[in-house]
């Protein structure tokens, strides 16, 4: 076995993973540490700062043990949540509140006092974000504001800011750091994939934005460096490694998985399917104007400067909506089971659901909306609401794809898809179904892992984006069945649902803007 091992550094939602691929690109190690999330009040979502980093070393160690240590390592990469936020001292490194995640909606009233100022067009025209608490800059003005201990440290001169894969590297990349006791915010770094989900960066400038800054009252000064996506980025370590591992790269998690899916090519469309869909189109190296309700976002930054550019859809629930059906209320089989009820009837009787437990993402941006069962009827039983859950997913998956890709400047042909979900044959065969197109399943599901493992031997310079894209492989091609008119009408149906669902609890289901999606 070659010597030469690439660390991918996975930091999502639910677990931090690691895994080591060697030069065929076969893993060779994995390791994970399960994250808990919790939800104080409704609406809310949070993780122990703490237990991230501790996550992290612990799965990263483990990895490192099983290969012989720090010096196999040649490059390693690292993903992180995307919006999900931190705040902590910059002088003791410790955390000063919980991780707010990005599925987080305390920050709703910050939001809707920035809009009700006239803000919300412009800040979307220099971010390519629409005013909603999904993004980071509401969060960090909200900790600002309601937690004493940050507001004393903002006060002090104290307080650093950042998004996950800051507050590891500012814990992890030097310094007293790399003994695991304490930070120096000057260890801190993004990259501007992540940075672009923050709503404090300008996409065309790929920097922070003053005026952005400023709007939100979040000082410059208190934000991580910027890094290129690839290249030399330092190293990380800590004192249970026995050394350092060369850091070549930091990515979004999203962004991570479309250059897993082969994604450097413009036109390129992939949806991950996880706690949520993430739908990501490469969009070349000019700022895409978005099509209502899609948002526009940095893919990656190179060394040189320069920017690639996505158009980016996201589904709050999914696999998130699956296991609250199954661990919260028992209304379903775990989702790994699903395949087996659903597939005991032909359609789900009438049944539909909107996975909306956070509020409907795009192209919908409705943070009011609620979760809602509707089409109950003595006739219903478990296997129509097991096929109703699976359907929601799918329709919901397809409501991105189509306000996308009709903004791309090249034509789109399948829809490459990863993550846990795409084990559903029945997911998938929707899918494709639904959107009327083939739908290609990675022979690797964990698409944000290798992604993240070949940006860094980019980084390292022992690939390039031909070699990259050579790697991927597809396990599976899907095509649809539906003939056009049936898939027309289900498509339809499914917007009269969604309009009246979220109608139930909030009468605003649309804003001006996305008018044009009601048909």
């Amino acid at each position: 076995m070659s010597d030469d091992l690439f660390l991918a550094i996975d930091e999502g939602t639910s677990s931090a993973r690691a895994i080591a691929y060697d030069a065929e690109w076969h893993p060779v190690a994995t390791a994970a540490r399960r994250l808990t999330t919790d939800h104080p009040q409704p609406g809310w979502a949070e993780q122990d700062a703490e237990a991230i980093v501790v996550a992290v070393v612990e799965a990263v160690g483990e990895v490192l043990a099983a290969v012989g240590g720090t010096e196999r390592i040649a490059a390693a990469g690292l993903a992180n949540q995307g919006e999900t936020v931190v705040a902590w001292d910059r002088h003791s490194g410790a955390a000063l509140a919980p991780a707010v995640l990005w599925s987080c909606r305390r920050s709703q009233a910050i939001v809707d006092r920035i809009d009700a100022a006239g803000d919300g067009p412009w800040i979307r025209e220099r971010t390519g974000l629409p005013l909603d608490p999904y993004f980071s800059a509401s969060k960090l003005r909200w900790l600002l504001e309601e937690v004493p201990a940050v507001t004393s440290a903002a006060e002090d001169g104290r307080i650093a800011f950042g998004t996950v894969d800051a507050w590891l590297t500012a814990r992890l990349g030097g310094g007293s750091a790399a003994a695991g006791s304490g930070s120096t915010v000057e260890t801190a770094r993004t990259d501007p994939s992540t940075a672009s989900r923050t709503q404090l960066f300008g996409l065309a400038a790929l920097d922070w934005d003053d005026d952005l800054v400023r709007t939100w009252g979040v000082p410059r000064a208190t934000l991580p460096a910027l890094v290129p996506t690839t290249g030399d980025l330092g190293s990380l370590s800590h004192s249970s490694w026995g050394g350092s591992i060369p850091l070549r790269a930091m990515v979004c998690d999203q962004q991570a998985a479309l250059a897993g899916q082969g994604g450097h090519r413009a036109g390129t469309v992939k949806a991950t399917f996880g706690t949520g869909v993430f739908v990501l189109a490469n969009a070349g190296d000019a700022v895409p104007e978005p099509p209502d309700g899609i948002i526009a976002t940095v893919a990656w930054g190179s060394p040189s400067g320069a920017g690639t550019y996505a158009l980016d859809g996201g589904v709050f629930s999914a696999g998130a909506f699956l296991e609250w059906l199954h661990d919260d209320i028992g209304l379903l089989d775990a989702p790994a089971g699903l395949d087996v009820l659903a597939s005991q009837v032909p359609d789900a009787g009438g049944v539909r659901m909107l996975p909306a437990l956070g509020g409907l993402g795009a192209p919908w941006w409705d943070p009011a909306a609620r979760g809602t069962i509707s089409g109950l009827s003595a006739a219903t039983r478990r296997p129509h609401l097991a096929r109703a859950a699976l359907d929601s997913i799918a329709q919901r998956t397809v409501d991105i794809v189509e306000s996308m890709t009709p903004a791309l400047s090249c034509q789109v042909g399948t829809l490459r898809v990863d993550g846990g979900l795409t084990g559903s044959e029945l997911l998938v065969q929707r899918l494709a179904d639904l959107a009327g197109r083939p739908v290609d399943v990675a022979s690797d599901a964990e698409s944000t892992a290798l992604g993240t493992a070949l940006l860094a031997a980019m980084g390292a310079g022992r690939i390039d984006e031909a070699g990259a894209a050579a790697v991927v492989g597809t396990k599976r091609r899907v095509e649809p069945r539906l003939d056009e008119p049936a898939r027309q009408a289900e498509r339809a149906a499914w917007r009269h649902f969604v309009r009246g669902a979220s109608a139930l609890v909030e009468p605003r289901l649309i804003s001006r803007d996305q008018s044009s999606n009601e048909e």
